[in-house]
């Protein structure tokens, strides 16, 4: 009987033991999050994220925009006739546009007519505007093949042979304007986002100190058990890459949402005023499928930039601090000898 007893009294102590074994053995993480202000590099990150992102999409829309302009101004030149004495202007537009299309590389050839060049003046003039009672150039817009221009130069000596009075504008100059604004806006966003993700990664680094000092007596008892500094390295990396998804995620859908609402807005006010100059001025506000493709690439760098600064300075801190426990010197705060 007293056998059996003291077989039952095992089995019953035996999941006893296995609960309390449970609830000693820890079960949190090894970096706390209340020791570490996450809430507060999340909102950093978040704005750091939200800012590269914008800055990027806006690069992308004013690169769009530029090559649209290029694309749009290269496919056409404009022939403009300034009107003088004893001048036919019908028959000296006609001329000049048969002439520019006997070159290669010229396709086709429209004479604008005295109400479309009226209608190009009202905003200056006023409507109702008799053109024969002003001198106003006449124009003829000739389009062209991208791939295989017409020679500008063969082209403007004829035209000037055979109409003193004509002037022909290829549009080069607008053109080098355009690539060296589209560079120069590319350049100045490179500079922006080289600068936030500078200042995120010091960021990173000063949370990261501060999250070991906090946690030195856990990172010196974990070495002293044993545990390798890349154990460490590593819960420090999980904890700051949770961090960094979410703040780095906000801050992209952020600017994603901040681009839907400006393209709705622009769509929701076409052919107004107010859409009118913002279109001619900073063009389509859509930065289509690559800019929301370079938006999620930022936000992925951003978080892998954060876990690897995080990890390296994780690693260089526990080798001073394993320096500092080999010098006894300075471990009691002496210089070293």
């Amino acid at each position: 009987m007293s056998d059996s007893k003291a077989a039952e009294t095992a089995k019953t102590a035996a999941p006893a033991a296995r609960r309390i074994e449970m609830k000693v053995r820890p079960t949190g993480p090894i970096v706390p999050s209340t020791n570490v202000s996450g809430k507060a590099l999340m909102a950093v990150i978040a704005i750091m994220s939200f800012l590269a992102c914008l800055t990027l999409g806006a690069v992308s829309m004013v690169r769009s925009t530029a090559q649209s302009w290029q694309s749009q101004i290269s496919r056409e030149i404009t022939i403009q006739i300034k009107p003088a004495e004893g001048l036919d202007m019908e028959k000296a537009l006609a001329d000049a546009r048969d002439l520019a299309l006997t070159f290669n590389g010229a396709l086709t050839g429209t004479i604008m007519d005295r109400e479309s060049t009226a209608r190009l003046l009202e905003p200056w003039l006023g409507e109702g505007l008799d053109i024969g009672e002003l001198p106003v150039p006449r124009l003829v817009i000739v389009t062209i093949d991208e791939n295989n221009p017409p020679d500008f130069t063969a082209m403007r000596k004829a035209l000037k042979e055979m109409i003193p009075q004509s002037f022909l504008d290829d549009h080069r100059t607008w053109v080098d304007r355009l690539v060296a604004m589209a560079n120069t806006t590319a350049l100045i966003g490179t500079g922006v986002l080289v600068l936030v993700c500078s200042a995120m990664v010091l960021t990173v680094i000063f949370a990261t100190r501060g999250a070991l000092s906090g946690n030195r007596h856990i990172v010196e008892v974990l070495h002293f058990v044993g545990a390798e500094a890349s154990f460490v390295a590593s819960e420090f990396q999980k904890h700051f890459l949770k961090i960094s998804l979410k703040g780095a995620g906000a801050g992209g859908i952020a600017s994603a949402l901040a681009f839907m609402a400006a393209s709705y807005w622009q769509a929701a006010r076409l052919a107004t005023p107010e859409s009118d100059q913002t279109n001619a001025l900073f063009g389509s506000f859509t930065i289509g499928w690559t800019g929301y493709a370079g938006i999620f690439a930022i936000m992925l760098v951003i978080a892998l930039l954060t876990t690897v600064t995080a990890r390296v300075t994780v690693m260089r801190t526990i080798r001073e601090i394993d320096q500092i426990r080999s010098d006894p010197a300075r471990s009691d705060g002496l210089p070293p000898s």
